[in-house]
């Protein structure tokens, strides 16, 4: 029997066949009918379309025997809700996009900050509301696809350091001025050239490294053997308090000068320049790279430096910047070899390795050098250096 197909139905079935929209089963039934009708035989168009020989004569059999008034929706079982969803609009993505850019707290929820699970409720209780219906049924995935094709991600809190200070990128300038001018302090060779005899300055960047923990064992560690090839310790410890370092490198030779203190207060920061005095000829100028701590600019500290007035000269970091402070370099490479893990029996325990351990690096010193952004730093500027003496008055 010749298998033809209506002209109303084979306009359809063309359409549901080419249409990206069209769920894969439907867009196969269709295309069965049309080949067919193009008098292609069963085999031939299983192989086509990509389904069993059964399926094709099945298909072509349920359109044989349909009734006159059969639609064709029904024939082909292109029911109400199947095939591909409506596609989320851009006005719909934007509101999304909105809302994860909004703290949970703003919609009364405890949470600072959104997961993809909480926020994927939120969107679909609140979709509708809105009148975004689509994105009342968005799965968690649909949402991560469309924050992640923006970059968005709510999830995470990633800190930045605001510029605070008015003056940050002068005196920025002027702590990389010094470092600039150390650089040529160099030889090609890393060998440091000597001084100019009627002005000899010497450089050190100073920093404190507050709270160093004491901690005990409460069981002796074990050591490792071939069962267990690490070294094994208790989860418990005690704590017996806090030590806080004092420390200068000197950026012309790398040495490191120390001073171990209970605290870090103006005593102590006197303390460290008093052991810088006592350390460089006399004549000499002594320039200090530091930060804005309060204690760097009290009142005894001002007093002290009125009795050695020239001795000392200041470059402060901005605020929030310690980082353009080379010793902060020498801090975590000392915190990763030395203090990492660090186990004692007392504070003093504690002290007395600390000061060792400056010892080793003094031993063969390492100088450390400033390269970034310097390549536009004229060597020749003058450093704007404070005394602090004129505060007193």
């Amino acid at each position: 029997m010749k298998f033809t197909l209506a002209d109303d139905h084979r306009a359809e079935l063309e359409k549901l066949a080419n249409s990206g929209m069209t769920p894969i089963p439907i867009a196969q039934r269709a295309k069965i009918l049309l080949l067919k009708d193009a008098g292609k035989s069963a085999s031939a168009i299983a192989d086509e379309v990509g389904v069993s020989r059964h399926t094709a004569e099945l298909w072509i059999k349920k359109y044989r025997n349909r009734s006159e008034d059969s639609a064709l929706e029904e024939l082909l079982n292109v029911g109400k809700g199947r095939g591909r969803k409506e596609e989320v609009t851009g006005e719909a993505k934007t509101w999304l996009i909105s809302v994860a850019c909004t703290q949970p707290k703003d919609f009364g929820y405890a949470a600072e900050t959104w997961t993809t699970k909480s926020l994927t409720e939120h969107i679909n209780k609140t979709a509708a509301k809105e009148g975004f219906d689509r994105l009342t049924a968005i799965t968690e995935s649909g949402v991560y696809r469309i924050l992640d094709k923006s970059k968005i991600k709510p999830f995470r809190i990633q800190y930045y350091c605001e510029r605070r200070d008015p003056d940050f990128d002068e005196k920025m300038h002027n702590v990389l001025l010094v470092y600039k001018q150390l650089e040529i302090q160099f030889d090609e060779d890393g060998n440091l050239l000597p001084f100019d005899e009627d002005e000899i300055v010497h450089v050190v960047s100073y920093d404190e490294k507050p709270g160093i923990q004491a901690i005990a064992n409460v069981a002796d560690d074990l050591p490792p053997t071939e069962e267990h090839g690490t070294i094994n310790r208790d989860y418990e410890y005690k704590r017996l308090g806090t030590v806080s370092l004092l420390a200068g490198i000197d950026l012309q030779t790398g040495e490191a000068i120390p001073l171990v203190s209970d605290s870090h207060n103006s005593a102590d920061y006197i303390e460290f320049l008093k052991i810088l005095d006592a350390k460089y000829p006399k004549g000499d100028t002594i320039r200090l790279v530091l930060d804005n701590l309060k204690v760097h600019k009290a009142k005894k500290v001002i007093e002290y430096l009125s009795t050695v007035e020239g001795r000392f000269e200041l470059v402060f970091t901005p605020k929030h910047a310690s980082w353009l402070n080379l010793v902060e370099s020498f801090f975590s490479k000392m915190t990763k070899q030395m203090l990492k893990g660090i186990r004692v029996e007392s504070k003093e325990e504690l002290v007395q390795r600390i000061y060792p351990c400056f010892d080793e690096i003094n031993a063969e010193p390492v100088v450390f050098h400033w390269t970034w952004h310097l390549g536009d730093i004229d060597p020749s500027e003058s450093v704007k250096t404070e005394t602090l003496l004129e505060m007193s008055s």
